[in-house]
């Protein structure tokens, strides 16, 4: 049982470089500006654990000491320096390139320093481990249990939004069967990293999603962004991830009963809608979906500590969803104008301005 209140956090700290091996030479003095604000921002905040999105890869992890070393053991402005005993770095699909013209230019380029390199590697990147990840933990990292799933192929997700070339009536072919057999579902990689606290296991589920930007009328990027969200669903919903294998070429999802928390820079526009949110088991958060036809998901086969505030719902175009638990568990009542939602006796979510007759029309969806 975990008697302390655990901190998680997710930081895009945006220190990567056009070059490999810049970060590294930026980090090895404790003068670098950007890091030492970075630095101020961990040390003020003090997370028991977070995920460092944008942090160039090297297969040593010699960027990720330099990081602890020259700034984060070092205060900044006044703060206490924080120490993370307990580091995971892995490598990213950013900057491999593919073989393949994978944006459809006519131009198959495998030479870094291209300016159109990037866009035909696995991932976006100007070199391999450009924009990577990486894990500082206060807690003990259970390294013999942690899953990778940098090498999992787009095409084995079951409905897969594969992009479609707009120029051809074949559907979802932007790709070609030779490139969906190399094209890998994460633009950087999906970790499963399980972080011992106080005896007990929380899995930090860990990725960071291609933006949904910087492509045509095909979407490709958006698409896959919303694929690589959706795997963290599918993965913590019993029996929807069976279709998952790690790198280690071990299928399933997340053991049903296992705590979790979803952590990372999701790149998913609150402006352009059609957002999709998923809780975990924590709760006590405040959502706003803003425009378009959002997707909340208020469980995922585990019911939250506490319940979330949906302060935007739109009955007729947004969508409750239910994973884990049957339609027969729901109840609904209402507190000072608000429809609140309990699934087996346990409030799980309150519908800001949405009446309980209101609510009670809305679409549901369970899986």
């Amino acid at each position: 049982m975990v008697t302390n209140n655990i901190r998680f956090a997710s930081f895009n700290v945006s220190l990567f470089r056009d070059t490999a091996g810049q970060l590294i030479t930026d980090l090895s003095t404790p003068n670098n500006s950007q890091t030492q604000a970075v630095a101020e921002i961990i040390q003020r905040v003090n997370p028991d654990v977070v995920l460092i999105n944008e942090f160039d890869y090297d297969n040593n992890g010699r960027a990720a000491a330099l990081f602890q070393q020259n700034y984060l053991s070092v205060s900044q402005n006044g703060v206490n320096p924080v120490a993370y005993p307990f580091v995971y770095l892995a490598p990213s699909n950013t900057g491999i390139a593919s073989g393949f013209d994978l944006d459809n230019n006519g131009r198959v380029v495998n030479t870094p320093g291209d300016r159109d390199y990037g866009n035909d590697a696995l991932g976006f990147g100007n070199f391999p481990g450009q924009y990577g990840m990486l894990l500082l933990s206060k807690y003990p990292i259970v390294r013999d249990r942690v899953r990778t799933f940098q090498r999992f192929l787009w095409k084995d997700m079951p409905g897969a939004l594969l992009p479609d070339n707009p120029n051809t009536p074949a559907p979802n072919d932007w790709y070609s069967p030779q490139e969906l057999n190399i094209f890998r579902l994460s633009s950087k990689s999906h970790w499963d990293i399980p972080i011992n606290v106080d005896g007990e296991i929380i899995h930090v589920l860990a990725s960071h999603p291609t933006p949904p930007v910087f492509d045509g009328e095909e979407d490709r990027n958006g698409r896959r962004n919303h694929d690589e969200i959706r795997f963290w669903s599918d993965y913590v919903t019993p029996g929807k991830g069976d279709y998952i294998y790690d790198d280690r070429g071990i299928f399933g999802g997340l053991p049903a009963g296992e705590k979790f928390v979803i952590k990372g820079d999701r790149n998913a526009d609150p402006f352009d809608g059609d957002d999709q949110f998923y809780v975990g088991s924590g709760g006590g958060n405040t959502i706003t979906g803003d425009r378009g036809a959002d997707q909340f998901w208020i469980a995922t086969a585990q019911l939250p500590g506490a319940a979330n505030v949906i302060t935007d719902f739109e009955v007729g175009v947004d969508v409750v969803g239910i994973g884990g638990f049957a339609q027969n568990t729901l109840t609904f009542s209402e507190n000072n104008g608000s429809a609140v939602v309990a699934i087996a006796g346990t409030e799980v979510a309150s519908f800001l301005g949405v009446s309980q007759t209101q609510l009670q029309t809305a679409t549901f969806v369970f899986v």
